[in-house]
């Protein structure tokens, strides 16, 4: 592709493409593709200038090399809006001959990595089109208002400002029917009585920012939901298909209507179904609301996205389409009240009950100077309009600005819990260690090698989701230690282990509990010496056979380097209590506890333990913030104030959890903190100025120093002004 650098500095470089501008969807393909290089952390394109900002943090030349071999590639209009959507494509590609010649000899059209190509197919966009469209439509009403001034005759645009204003009487009207006194009635009083007065230009100036702040108010709060529906969508990649009498790792856009697919316990379901075999426990919590998981047996119909708890399942897949699931995703969020902190719903409650107080105001300044003008001037200003638009659009903004943290939240209520949380509990494995262990040796302690005893935990451990299991799965790999499937149905026992049968004889794998004292497994005679040299320092997975121990696969749980420090900049934003929960030994816990600076730690404990542990912080009074990965942790993620998953953690704790945060990093984290603190502080400053600004009309009103014309339109210029800031990013302000 050819581009030219128009400016850079160390770590940031802007360039510009060869030609004038971008089309939205050619500028998301290469903001994804720009994302997606290792080098770089950040990236914006402008496809108006067809500019492109990269922020790197190491080679200037290998980026520019990587952007080189970039060819600009487009997808069809049609295609385009499916995938706003829908994480699946349709329709056929369009390429367009904008690339660099030396490019085009060496490299396929569209990305280097054709892996990075499909994995875009199934990313939607990134809401271009919506900004688009709303910044067109604004542009489009404020010249409409003033190019008409000049060339519409006056008695013409009077007759329009009466036809308009019946909209707004009418809803007034059907607010009073409902015997309720709130903000539509102010309105369509304000502009009734303008037009009684024949002040046509006052009810067309009201009328005409009202309309501009509805715009402003619809455009940020689709754009917040749409934002969040996506990063709420499906993004699975494999599932294991049925194909014969085996199961088979396969790509998840390979699936077609009617084939199987198995779904175990902790996973999401990818697809839309009947279930063909086997009984499970549902979650549909985040597709139906419902609270309580759902029993679903043979021919029973299952949902993509819903989380499967207990039990083993196969489906017959019915649609590959994920239309319906993003749809339904974003009529959830809108329809729910999770978006609502409580001092939103606290500021739209007083919004309705200051109505009735300006109608007060407004007859006492008539009946106490006989002025119509002043009484007008108070009736032109309301605190509910301000506090009703301002209020959501700043939550909403939060959740936005979240989101290009990648940091999902699931509603404004959430990051209210946040700024006031004191007390933080961390899951250790994938928590606090990194989400990648790795095998360092596997100790056999029978005839099998230690290749073999790592190939049949593999065999056992691929099929569930665990930092642990992945751990085991990636050494077999790279060994190159291929197995067929030699174990009859796997039984996942949550935060114990896998039970199971291999030639009819029965296996177990996991913690030394579970194999131990749950299984009552014994070490072989004369391995107790073996056995007491394992090295305390890695984590143990325990494989045994017919009750006697066959093999200890060592694993590495190297601790997150940014850890130690995001938990003292936590504590610096507001945290009082730092708490670590593992089911490792005390050993090893003390050891993570003390590196990584928490308050507390406690070792061997089951996810009952954790949920417990968070509900008696609760009823002492703390705000507490649960943060896991796994199954084992979605109890205590469902009981805290907060429940924070990892994003590669389990599917079931992403979906029981109430924010998601990216495990790239855990200062994501302190992020996440300041953004809630000053969405807070922002919340209680918008309620001062909007109180304080609309005092300050009436007072000027009543006094006779402003028209009403004036009053409505400071009144409404300072509403579209606070709502315009209230979109501003948290994180530049100063504290």
């Amino acid at each position: 592709m050819k581009f030219m650098i128009k400016h850079e500095v160390p770590g940031r470089i802007r360039i510009h493409i060869d030609r004038k501008r971008m089309s939205c969807e050619e500028a998301d393909l290469l903001l994804y593709y720009l994302e997606t290089l290792p080098s770089v952390s950040r990236a914006k394109v402008y496809e108006r200038t067809a500019d492109a900002v990269i922020y790197y943090r190491d080679d200037r030349n290998r980026i520019l090399r990587a952007v080189r071999e970039y060819q600009m590639e487009s997808v069809c209009p049609e295609t385009y809006e499916s995938q706003s959507a829908s994480s699946s494509p349709a329709g056929a590609e369009c390429r367009l001959n904008v690339h660099n010649n030396a490019a085009s000899l060496s490299k396929p059209a569209g990305f280097p990595n054709p892996d990075q190509k499909r994995n875009l197919n199934k990313t939607p966009h990134t809401g271009r089109v919506l900004n688009e469209e709303y910044r067109e439509k604004l542009i489009f009403r404020v010249l409409g208002r003033y190019i008409s001034k000049f060339i519409i005759p006056t008695p013409i645009l009077s007759a329009i400002t009466v036809l308009r204003s019946v909209k707004y009487i009418k809803e007034g009207a059907a607010t009073l029917l409902k015997r309720k006194i709130e903000v539509p009635v102010l309105d369509a009083t304000a502009i009734g009585v303008s037009i009684l007065r024949r002040d046509f230009t006052t009810a067309s100036s009201v009328m005409f920012l009202l309309d501009i702040g509805e715009l402003l108010e619809e455009w940020t709060h689709k754009k917040s939901v749409d934002d969040l529906a996506r990063s709420m969508s499906l993004n699975i990649s494999n599932v294991w298909k049925i194909n014969g009498k085996k199961e088979e790792l396969v790509p998840a856009d390979t699936i077609k209507e009617d084939d199987l697919v198995v779904v175990r316990v902790g996973n999401v379901i990818p697809f839309d179904g009947e279930v063909h075999a086997g009984e499970a426990m549902v979650n549909q919590a985040s597709f139906t609301g419902e609270s309580l998981p759902v029993r679903k047996t043979i021919d029973s119909y299952v949902y993509a996205g819903t989380v499967l708890e207990e039990g083993e399942i196969t489906v017959q897949v019915k649609s590959v389409g994920g239309n319906s699931r993003f749809e339904k995703i974003v009529t959830m969020i809108e329809e729910s009240e999770k978006l609502k902190s409580g001092l939103e719903s606290r500021a739209e409650h007083l919004a309705d009950r200051l109505v009735p107080l300006t109608f007060l105001g407004t007859g006492l300044t008539w009946l106490l100077t006989r002025n119509t003008t002043k009484a007008l001037s108070v009736l032109m200003v309301d605190f509910s309009c301000a506090l009703k638009l301002a209020m959501p659009i700043s939550v909403l903004s939060a959740i936005r600005e979240a989101s290009l943290h990648k940091i999902t939240v699931k509603g404004g209520k959430f990051l209210e819990a946040v700024a006031d949380a004191d007390t933080i509990v961390f899951d250790k494995t994938g928590t606090l260690t990194k989400a990648t262990p790795t095998v360092v040796d596997v100790v056999s302690f029978c005839e099998e090698s230690p290749d073999e005893i790592l190939r049949i935990a593999a065999c056992l451990e691929e099929h569930f989701p665990h930092s642990m299991a992945k751990a085991v799965v990636h050494a077999a790999m790279e060994k190159g230690l291929h197995h067929e499937e030699m174990h009859s149905k796997v039984e996942y026992i949550v935060a114990h282990g896998i039970s199971t049968r291999i030639s009819r004889k029965k296996a177990v794998i996991g913690s030394y509990h579970f194999v131990f004292e749950d299984e009552r497994c014994k070490i072989p005679q004369g391995m107790e010496e073996r056995f007491a040299a394992l090295p305390r320092e890695y984590s143990h997975l325990y494989l045994a056979i017919q009750k006697k121990l066959v093999g200890v696969i060592c694993i590495e749980d190297p601790l997150r380097e940014e850890a130690p420090s995001a938990i003292r900049r936590l504590k610096e934003e507001g945290i009082t209590k730092a708490v670590m929960m593992t089911g490792d030994s005390e050993r090893t816990a003390a050891a993570i506890a003390g590196r990584v600076g928490v308050d507390e730690y406690y070792s061997e404990v089951l996810p009952e333990d954790k949920s417990g542990f968070v509900d008696r912080e609760k009823e002492a009074g703390h705000t507490v913030i649960m943060i896991g990965d796994g199954v084992n942790d979605s109890p205590a993620l469902s009981a805290a104030d907060v429940g924070i998953a990892i994003s590669d953690g389990a599917e079931i704790a992403r979906e029981i959890a109430d924010i998601t945060v990216s495990a790239n990093d855990l200062n994501q984290l302190v992020v996440l903190k300041k953004i809630s603190d000053r969405l807070m502080r922002r919340i209680k400053y918008n309620y001062r100025i909007i109180v304080g600004f609309n005092t300050g009309l009436i007072a000027l009103g009543v006094l006779g120093i402003i028209m009403p014309t004036t009053s409505a339109l400071l009144h409404n210029a300072s509403t579209l002004g606070i709502s315009l800031m209230s979109m501003r990013s948290l994180l530049d302000e100063e504290m």
